[in-house]
């Protein structure tokens, strides 16, 4: 662990006090947690702070399309075994949000950060990690980030000759390439259910041969790499093949996939799989997602997807019909304005679930599940999609900021 003998600098400790100042303000009329904002004046008066505020810690990153927030959570449990940890428990992953989560983590011994896709081999440079954990890499945002396979050459370039232990999902094939570039690399086969991103080879763009679960490129021999750690059902296997019960509160195949990694990251600081496994399973919901919450006299179960391979998965783990689904999308700055993802979207595996559509861009949805052959009512707001749900707890699926429009209007 770095050693804690270099204090803050008092150009550092004025610009976290400022930050946290500024951060009060935005709270306190009524703007959200602050963070950004906050890491943003705490940034442009001290530009190294974030390396600063690492420098005491044992970081991780973990970086990815989907899992990020739920895995950074699920690792922060497990490593709160060994020690105080420091974490931006709410997503903002970010530079600016970052900086605000570790300005508060002076007594921690441990970081756990989930970092943007785009900015991890900075917030790497910046932070130092011992440990970096990869899990998949998907189409997102359309508008703003860069096609897949562009992320994955940065993130290989940026990681090449790390000194960090990845931790990385052998069953995604840009993650695999991108991880390849460094020295110290333990797999782990978390599985990969949407596959769209991962035809061609990375590599060299041949086509990519998927027999079963396993992966190569019969052109120029890019394939998967064998797992240390694995995902199999109900249960995590070690490096010694020992099996470990996974025993969650959050649903879905998914989230065992998270639950994987995160040991194989405890692991490596020492935290053995029976005690990072029992840690996890304290962890009921994350940032709202899967929070069962009582609406107009109903349950409402909230779920968040953001891009075609999450809403894959979410599909897969809500009440089989006839359980009433309401889906909600948006397309502001933080979501990406480009609502084209909807097409690669199956909807047809609603079929037999009553469908409400809300949202900013419903009307989108709507043309999405008409040509989907999918009975759906398109509502003015969560009120009147309540109302129209016939009985059963009812499955909130939504986008980013959609799912924080629902969680405001719910008082979650």
């Amino acid at each position: 662990m770095a050693g804690n003998s270099d204090p803050l600098t008092p150009r550092a400790k004025i610009a976290v006090t400022a930050g946290k100042a500024v951060a009060a303000a935005s709270r306190a009329a009524g703007r959200g947690s602050g963070s950004v904002i906050g890491g943003r004046v705490a940034l442009k008066l001290d530009p190294d702070l974030l390396h600063r505020l690492a420098q005491h810690l044992d970081v991780t990153l973990v970086s990815a399309t989907n899992g990020k927030t739920t895995t950074t959570r699920l690792i922060a449990e497990a490593l709160k075994a060994a020690g105080p940890v420091v974490s931006n428990a709410l997503g903002a992953n970010m530079p600016a949000g970052i900086t605000s989560a570790l300005a508060g983590g002076a007594d921690a011994r441990y970081g756990v950060i989930e970092v943007d896709e785009k900015y991890l081999v900075g917030v790497a440079q910046a932070t130092d990690p011992k440990c970096i954990a990869l899990l998949n890499l998907s189409r997102d945002q359309l508008d703003r980030a860069a096609e897949t396979r562009m992320l994955a050459e940065n993130w290989r370039e940026g990681l090449a000759g790390s000194k960090a232990v990845v931790v990385a999902n052998a069953d995604d094939p840009l993650v695999v390439w991108a991880a390849s570039s460094s020295p110290n690399v333990i797999w782990v086969a978390a599985g990969q259910m949407w596959k769209d991103d991962a035809w061609s080879c990375p590599s060299c763009g041949g086509v990519m041969q998927r027999p079963g679960d396993d992966w190569f490129c019969g052109e120029c021999g890019f394939r998967r790499p064998t797992p240390s750690w694995a995902l199999s059902g109900d249960h995590v296997l070690d490096p010694h093949g020992s099996a470990w019960p996974i025993h969650l509160q959050l649903p879905g195949r998914a989230n065992k996939a998270n639950a994987a990694s995160s040991a194989a990251v405890a692991a490596v600081f020492g935290v053995p799989p029976q005690v990072a496994l029992e840690r996890m399973y304290q962890v009921q919901a994350v940032a709202g997602r899967y929070d069962v919450v009582q609406f107009q006299g109903r349950d409402l179960r909230l779920l968040l997807a953001k891009n075609p391979a999450g809403w894959l998965e979410t599909f897969s783990l809500i009440d089989p019909p006839p359980a009433p689904v309401i889906l909600s999308v948006n397309a502001r700055g933080a979501d990406g304005t480009d609502t084209s993802w909807l097409w690669d979207v199956d909807y047809t595996r609603l079929s037999g679930h009553p469908i409400c559509v809300i949202g900013d861009r419903k009307l989108d949805l709507a043309v999405r599940l008409e040509v989907a052959n999918q009975q759906f009512q398109a509502c003015e707001d969560l009120d009147q999609a309540v109302q129209l749900c016939p009985p059963g707890r009812i499955e909130v699926i939504a986008n980013y900021t959609a799912f924080q429009d629902l969680r405001r209007r719910v008082g979650n």
